[in-house]
């Protein structure tokens, strides 16, 4: 797929932007605090209808400003797809086509995106958080089943967790309930973490390629999905469900007294090991880096078989945290293969030597200067 233009009203420091861009790669280029990422990240905006640096939309409506609005074409195999975002003080609204959508569940899969930002390098090592937070946005691209399931699961978690605090405190007394919301809870649950597993299993076939040939064939990648919970590669969703409400029930008591669900997708892992030993404790940072970056590139050929289409490639100043041979290989891998935009203070060095005929877009306050 391809994002062949966009228009922002409102957005962070922009005023009114409207771009057409290359199929190819795209440059942002700037000095800090001038928008390349603002314009990188309406994008991811609107492709997943939230941005990925805020979880409050209004940051993302111009400084005294009512609304933000974001606009753009993308071409698919089968026609082009207008996509329309607005965001106000009454919450957000999303077009497809013109038509508005009932759900927000409808509108995210039409744009796929994947992003590259420092901070993903930071995939291996960082919180377990953060590799679930990615598994979730993901995976909720490629699958509106899995999407559904997450806002499902997000819903009856929040209840459960309210009810139990209300045990705790004696608010409450009765456990029919809890019951009920155990076994609601167990049944998404257990959706959730099967699918994990198998888009897991063919993430790390595609991982497994990359990083062999970015270590010269001297580290071999693999996954762990580590879970609570005995869920293996040819695991079944009743199999989870029946392991997952079976340990609520046994716990039921610890849980009131805790006020929190202990057992869950929201408790889960994923483990990455390098020659069988885990790169997060006993990775170098360089072995750290080559796993994010085959991971992220993984993703590419992943979307694309779950999705029949390539995703947009977002780039976010990467290139400055990664050396020249890593530089090279991202860049190798993505030429011809997937629209790109890449925010960067400069182009130069290895980036400037293997980008062909990149579309060069200067940036200064929120203003496109020009257009190369």
């Amino acid at each position: 797929m391809i994002l062949t233009d966009l228009h922002l009203r409102n957005f962070r420091n922009y005023d009114d932007l409207q771009v057409e861009f290359s199929p190819g790669i795209n440059v942002m280029i700037g000095e800090n605090a001038q928008g390349k990422t603002n314009l990188l990240e309406s994008i991811y905006v609107l492709a997943l209808t939230k941005s990925h640096r805020t979880a409050n939309d209004k940051e993302l409506i111009k400084w005294q400003g009512s609304d933000a609005f974001i606009s753009g074409r993308v071409k698919k195999t089968n026609g082009t797809v207008p996509l329309e975002l607005l965001f106000n003080s009454k919450g957000k609204k999303a077009k497809v086509n013109h038509l508005e959508q009932a759900k927000l569940s409808q509108y995210i899969g039409q744009l796929n995106v994947i992003l590259f930002a420092p901070e993903d390098l930071s995939l291996v090592k960082g919180a377990p958080a953060m590799r679930r937070r990615f598994m979730d946005m993901e995976f909720g691209q490629m699958s509106n089943k899995y999407l559904y399931n997450s806002g499902q699961y997000r819903t009856i978690l929040k209840q459960r967790n309210q009810y139990l605090k209300q045990l705790q405190q004696r608010k409450q007394t009765d456990r029919i309930f809890l019951q009920v919301l155990s076994d609601q809870l167990a049944a998404y649950g257990a959706e959730i973490m099967v699918a994990r597993v198998n888009f897991l299993q063919q993430l790390e076939g595609w991982a497994q390629v990359i990083h062999d040939e970015i270590s010269q064939g001297k580290e071999k990648l693999t996954f762990h999905y580590a879970s609570q919970l005995t869920v293996a590669d040819d695991a079944t969703v009743e199999s989870v469900y029946e392991q997952l409400l079976a340990l609520l029930t046994k716990n039921e008591s610890r849980e009131i007294e805790l006020g929190s669900t202990l057992y869950g997708p929201q408790r889960d892992d994923l483990k990455f090991l390098v020659n069988d030993n885990n790169v997060q404790t006993y990775g170098s940072q360089g072995q750290q880096r080559t796993t994010a970056l085959s991971v992220k590139l993984a993703e590419i050929d992943l979307m694309k078989a779950q999705t029949g289409e390539y995703p947009l490639l977002l780039l976010d100043d990467v290139l400055s945290e990664l050396d020249d041979e890593r530089q090279t290989h991202l860049l190798t891998a993505i030429q011809d293969k997937v629209q790109t935009f890449l925010t960067t203070t400069s182009l130069s060095g290895v980036a400037r030597q293997l980008i062909k005929e990149p579309k060069i877009f200067e940036i200064e306050q929120g203003i496109l200067l020009n257009e190369d």
